[in-house]
């Protein structure tokens, strides 16, 4: 039978959003793999919007289900309607919009607080032994609301392949265990049904970003 999976985004676009690239490596392999999907996202406003080109925000405001419609391409739902009944995992991509909407990561680090509904969805399917993946920087959101998970955002040694290494470090501090992988590798915290995959946290060549992702959501699918 094929499994029911809810993607949760963020917005669109790495730097306010949802990483677009990681949101279509996930489409791409639960689609591959006979996977029902539906995409969600939290009504309402973006931290800010960043113009990309220039990579500095923007007067404007936007609201993260409207932007978050462009990539599931108009079908997508408010998060407040997903019932942990209805599906059989969650998977959540990364981009600066897990750090800035789903939760206030970006600002506060590890005395972060994570979006309420995202929260209360994240404990229900641990409860409920349902699978969780998460991607990138997502990864943080489980180490907020799943203290002493096993986690990766890919290395621990910052340098020209891993910028963002020392959230790993942050990661420790709030009393998770995190695991080195490569690129290409996922981590799966068996206690807690919780794939974890680097991507976009790795300057990798994004095939292998894509591969990465492939193993998370695979694994995501055995454990449904």
């Amino acid at each position: 039978m094929a499994k029911s999976v809810a993607v949760i985004l963020a917005g669109c676009g790495v730097y306010d959003g949802t990483e677009v690239h990681e949101a279509s490596a996930v489409l791409v392999h639960l689609s591959r793999a006979g996977a029902k999907v539906q995409m969600f996202a939290p009504d309402m406003d973006q931290m800010h919007v960043i113009n990309h080109c220039e990579g500095k925000p923007s007067k404007e405001t936007r609201n993260v289900l409207q932007e978050s419609a462009r990539i599931a391409r108009g079908d997508v739902k408010d998060l407040s309607k997903l019932e942990t009944t209805a599906f059989d995992a969650i998977i959540i991509p990364g981009g600066f919009g897990v750090a800035k909407n789903l939760s206030d990561w970006a600002v506060k680090g590890k005395e972060c607080s994570v979006q309420p509904q995202v929260e209360r969805l994240i404990k229900e399917f641990n409860v409920k032994g349902k699978p969780l993946g998460m991607c990138c920087i997502s990864p943080v959101l489980a180490a907020k609301v799943l203290p002493g998970c096993e986690i990766t955002v890919g290395q621990d040694k910052e340098c020209k392949m891993w910028p963002y290494a020392q959230t790993a470090g942050t990661m420790t501090e709030m009393g998770c265990k995190h695991v080195n992988t490569d690129v290409g590798q996922a981590h799966i915290d068996v206690k807690n049904k919780l794939v974890t995959t680097s991507a976009f946290m790795c300057n990798a060549p994004i095939h292998e970003i894509y591969d990465g992702i492939g193993v998370m959501v695979k694994e995501v699918l055995k454990l449904a």
